[in-house]
């Protein structure tokens, strides 16, 4: 039986969800985030006449907001990764859905900022948690890890020009990041000690590549582009990298230990979860 203390993830949360979804909504309704610039608008969702100016684009980031509370429903106290990062880790993913939705719901380049940095924070925290357990770290250097990928990721989107495929430095430095984050699982999953399930790290690998395929085909003038329906191919790519979360948080809480034989054996936080 889940303990009270166990219940702190998914409260977190659902008031990051409540809080963050109840600001945005208010902020596109009172036209806080300044005036349409046309953000968001490469991604071939014509603009509406109304408060929601991509419906499509907008209302897929709910699968973020779905994603990030299934990911604190499975985070205990005595789980993987430790709770503190299992809570944070679901907090982000929440915030991606209402961050994406400030640009696609408003064209605005503040709603702009947000999604890019909501991209960022949940790409650093992947790259970040493999630091930390390469060098068998702390908070400290979780801490130290995560803001300089932030860092990083803020000076590669001040950098002009365009780039093919990928459109912006900002996006390269996010792809950098999750690849950098998936080199280092690998990289832990061949030295002794706790392994994870790579089947989990496979399959947010296969949602991701299967999202940028997707979002690379459906922006203006895409093969896949239709910009007056409601079947968007840049919705699908939310809902993909949704689940692209969803399974990477999974590949983190299947963490076993080996033993001689090379067999898993669960931890003993799992064994004390069955009593």
């Amino acid at each position: 039986m889940r303990g009270h203390g166990d219940r702190w993830p998914f409260v977190a949360a659902a008031t990051t969800a409540v809080v963050s979804i109840g600001l945005l909504a208010a902020a596109v309704a009172g036209g806080w985030l300044g005036m349409d610039v046309g953000a968001g608008g490469g991604f071939c969702e014509a603009a509406r006449d109304a408060l929601v100016r991509q419906p499509a684009n907008t209302w897929s980031n709910l699968g973020f907001v779905v994603a990030g509370l299934l990911i604190a429903l499975r985070a205990t106290s005595a789980g993987r990764p430790p709770r503190w990062l299992a809570t944070g880790f679901a907090c982000l993913v929440v915030l991606l859905g209402p961050g994406s939705a400030a640009m696609h719901a408003t064209q605005t380049a503040a709603g702009g900022r947000l999604d890019v940095f909501s991209m960022f924070l949940v790409a650093s925290f992947a790259a970040s948690y493999v630091v930390l357990r390469v060098v068998r770290g702390g908070a400290i250097v979780f801490i130290a890890c995560f803001v300089a990928g932030l860092v990083l990721c803020e000076i590669a989107e001040r950098v002009p020009g365009e780039v093919p495929l990928f459109m912006t430095w900002a996006n390269v430095a996010f792809g950098g990041l999750l690849l950098a984050a998936a080199v280092g699982e690998v990289a832990l999953h061949r030295r002794p000690g706790p392994r994870t399930d790579l089947r989990w790290g496979v399959a947010a690998l296969a949602a991701l590549a299967t999202a940028f395929a997707v979002w690379s085909m459906a922006k203006d003038g895409g093969p896949l582009c239709r910009p007056h329906s409601l079947l968007q191919g840049h919705a699908f790519w939310h809902l993909m990298c949704a689940v692209a979360a969803w399974c990477l948080y999974r590949m983190w809480a299947s963490q076993r230990r080996m033993d001689a034989s090379g067999q898993h054996h669960r931890g003993s936080h799992e064994q004390s979860g069955r009593r």
